[in-house]
Parts: structure tokens; C-alpha cells; sequence
């Protein structure tokens, strides 16, 4: 098992790209009232608990971008080159259950985040975001499919023209406690766009179901909720505080030091820094991470656990790694969730990890992505796993 070891570095310089900001255009936004990350000892490795194993549900996918739990024994899986993917008792049928038509899957875009509608088992309206290809250059797409009958059919494209790339894609889904739809969009390789409130490029947007704007977004007749991000990839609800935490990619070597890749608490109306902060700089206006990860871990999800089937993750938030390769797990002391208690890489030998859910019946489930072309294959790639407990 391997500890992550998070280190100050060198303040890195502004990208030359970023524009010039008036500190009297941004809105006021409070940051979060918390303590400063309280981090594990960097010489010291906490025991990792015992009495889990991984075990593998299924084989054989082709870059598995998002998993969603439509029953207790039926798994959606997203796969990068276009297709949505069913398993079904810890079978994978070998078609698709739906195949988009013209997704551009250059690079880390392609089919991405696919999440229920909270009324999903009376509409049964599943959501899917992926990129095509248009006379402006590549766009993400938000789409509503209908689950029904054994089949998937396409109901409506509910949002559309986030601008997207061959990198910085974006594009996690998830329905909040309130009902609303949440979409991470990458700055598509324009760093000077994740400042820019006229641009979905990144940002965390809020939406209705249907892609109409919520009244109470914190910028009138907008979309985006929070901004100033790089390329977010993982959302989550802390159970018990409703706080939203993302994970974020940082700066990569061309637009920025590499690493200072990121876990964020989101407040509505927000700037999370980037580009004219990352790492550890902060900036006045801006809200910092909760903690920074150098060198890059580069974290494509997030999750909590919160069933009692594993009572030795209760509370632990849990991320995928893609270059630092494993399924992470960070312990926040639970009455401040800004306390990092410790930081550990529990499973690091199966490669590339994207996706983390956590299933109906408990476990936490995970997906590979060692067939993107930067990872290194294994046996039966791409996967989805889990951590069981072992009795």
C-alpha cells in the first residue's frame, strides 16, 4: 500500500495566457469558513484497514468512463468511444444497450458522465455527456435517454455547446440533494475561459432536468454555479454536512508546474484560481483547496462511502487515480472537513483508475481506463472492480 505524500513546491508563475482580471467585476463570494488542512505526518503511513478484498464484476470494456446503478444487479457503464454498456448480474452483454452517432473521442474527450434522474424509476430518464465535433471545433453535448423495455432511446439534448478539446473535456454528472443537475466542464485547453462568466468552459454548472436554469443559480439567467477550474472531473455530497466536493486536474507542464491537482469544497458562485492561481498561491477572492496533490495524482472522480457493508471506510472520501494509478482513499476528521486525517492509495496494482461509486448493495465499485492509450494493459482490461468485504 502506498501513502501519498503531499509536498509544498515553487510557486509557479501566472500562464502568460491568463488575462488581466478587475477584482471589481468578480462577485463577492465568501469562501468557506474552515480550519487549514490539518495533513498526515509525510514520514509517518497509517494502517490501511483490513477486511476488504477487490474483486473483478466484469471485463473486457473499452475505456468504462462513468458507472450508474439502475437496480441492485444492473450496472450502466459509459465507454469513451460512443457506447453505453449494461451489466447485468455480473454479466456484460456483449452489444450495446445505445451507441451515440458521432462522437469525437480525440484525446480524453469522447462519451463521458452518465448519472440517473432522481425520478429515474418513474421516467426512467438516464443522462449521458460526450463530445462532437462541429463547425466551431469540439463541443460537449448533454443528453436525456429513456431506459425502458430493454432498450435506450434518445428523449432530448437538454444542453449544449460546452466548449470541449482533445484535453481539459470535462464532463462529470450528477443529480444533488436538490434535485438539480451538475455538470464539470474543462477550460478545453483556453485557461483565460475558466474566468470568463460568458463561457461554460471551466466551470461546475447547474441545471433543471430539462437544461433550463435554475432561479436561484448565483449568476441571474446562468448556468454557473462555480468557476476558475481547470478540469474538474469528480462531484460529490459529503453525507451529513450536504458540503459538494470536487476533484480537479492540475497543471500538466505546458500551462503550469506539474501537479497541484486538487480537492475543492464548491460554494455557489465561487472562483477556484485557475489560471491565476494553482498549487499552493493563493489569491484574494479565490477559494483554495482543501488539499493539493504534488506530484500529479490526477483524480478523475470522487465519492463517499457511506453504507455499513465496509464500516472501516465510513465517511472516507474515495477517488480514482489516472497517472498515479490506484483507488485513493482520504480520511477529513468529521467534524471539520477541511482536516485531512490521512491520505492513502489502498488498491495500486490494477493501473489507470477511473470511476468510484459506491453500489446499492454497500460495496464501492471502480472502473480501469488502461486501454486510453496512456496506461498499461492488463489481463481483460478495461474492468470494473470492487472492495468486498471478506467474511
Amino acid at each position: 500500500m502506498t501513502v501519498i505524500l503531499l509536498s509544498a513546491c515553487a510557486a509557479p508563475a501566472i500562464p502568460p495566457a491568463a488575462p488581466a482580471v478587475s477584482r471589481d467585476v468578480l462577485p463577492a463570494v465568501e469562501p468557506p469558513e474552515l480550519s487549514e488542512p490539518v495533513l498526515p505526518d509525510p514520514g509517518e503511513s497509517a494502517p490501511v484497514p483490513a477486511g476488504w478484498e477487490v474483486q473483478t464484476v466484469a471485463e473486457g470494456l473499452f475505456v468504462p468512463w462513468s458507472l450508474v446503478f439502475t437496480a441492485g444487479n444492473r450496472i450502466l457503464v459509459s465507454e469513451r468511444s460512443g457506447a453505453i454498456r449494461e451489466i447485468v448480474d455480473g454479466e456484460l452483454s456483449p452489444t450495446p444497450l445505445y451507441a451515440f452517432a458521432g462522437v469525437d473521442s480525440r484525446g480524453e474527450a469522447g462519451l463521458m458522465g452518465l448519472t440517473l434522474d432522481p425520478a429515474y424509476a418513474d421516467n426512467r430518464f438516464v443522462y449521458a455527456c460526450y463530445a462532437v465535433e462541429g463547425d466551431a471545433g469540439m463541443a460537449n453535448k448533454v443528453a436525456r435517454l429513456v431506459d425502458r423495455d430493454g432498450r435506450m432511446d434518445l428523449d432530448a439534448i437538454i444542453l449544449e455547446q460546452i466548449p470541449s478539446a482533445r484535453a481539459h473535456a470535462g464532463c462529470r454528472l450528477r443529480f444533488g440533494p436538490d434535485g438539480k443537475l451538475y455538470v464539470t466542464t474543462g477550460d478545453a485547453l483556453n485557461t483565460s475561459s475558466a474566468q470568463q462568466l460568458d463561457s461554460l468552459a471551466g466551470k461546475i454548472l447547474r441545471i433543471n432536468p430539462d437544461g433550463s436554469v435554475p432561479a436561484d443559480n448565483p449568476f441571474l439567467g446562468s448556468p454557473v454555479y462555480s468557476y476558475g477550474h481547470r478540469n474538474p472531473q469528480g462531484i460529490d455530497w459529503q453525507p451529513g454536512s450536504g458540503l459538494l466536493f470536487s476533484t480537479e486536474h492540475g497543471p500538466s507542464g505546458f500551462d503550469g508546474p506539474g501537479g497541484g491537482d486538487e480537492i475543492n469544497i464548491i460554494m455557489p458562485g465561487g472562483n477556484y484560481g485557475w489560471p491565476l492561481v494553482s498549487h499552493d498561491e493563493t489569491l484574494e477572492g479565490t477559494i483554495a483547496p482543501v488539499i493539493q496533490f504534488t506530484p500529479a495524482e490526477a483524480p478523475a472522480s470522487v465519492a463517499f462511502y457511506s453504507a455499513d457493508t465496509l464500516p472501516m471506510f465510513s465517511g472516507n472520501l474515495f477517488f480514482g487515480a489516472l497517472r498515479g494509478e490506484g483507488l485513493v482513499r482520504v480520511v477529513l476528521d468529521e467534524n471539520d472537513p477541511a482536516s485531512v486525517l490521512a491520505v492513502e492509495k489502498i488498491v495500486s496494482d490494477v493501473g489507470r483508475v477511473r470511476d468510484v461509486v459506491q453500489g446499492p448493495d454497500g460495496l464501492l465499485y471502480f472502473s480501469t481506463s488502461n486501454r486510453d492509450g496512456r496506461g498499461r494493459e492488463q489481463p481483460g482490461d478495461d474492468k470494473v472492480l470492487r472492495l468486498a468485504p471478506i467474511f
